[in-house]
């Protein structure tokens, strides 16, 4: 597999991943306890996602 190739695995795999994490957090109770760690769950499993995007647009993509 050639880098190409791998970036846009990469970024498919990541948005699959993200999509998930938010469905996850949705489908939790709508407690106060649960609310935190559904804040929390969201915000970290999202995150890789975006800064692989990130780090991919400031450097044109080439190094990924």
């Amino acid at each position: 597999m050639d880098n190409k190739a791998f970036a846009e695995k990469l970024k498919v795999r990541t948005k699959e991943f993200s999509i998930n994490i938010i469905r996850l957090s949705a489908s939790l109770p709508d407690t106060t306890e649960r609310q935190v760690v559904r804040n929390q769950i969201t915000k970290s499993g999202t995150r890789a996602g975006a800064s692989y995007r990130e780090a991919a647009n400031r450097t044109g993509g080439k190094a990924f």
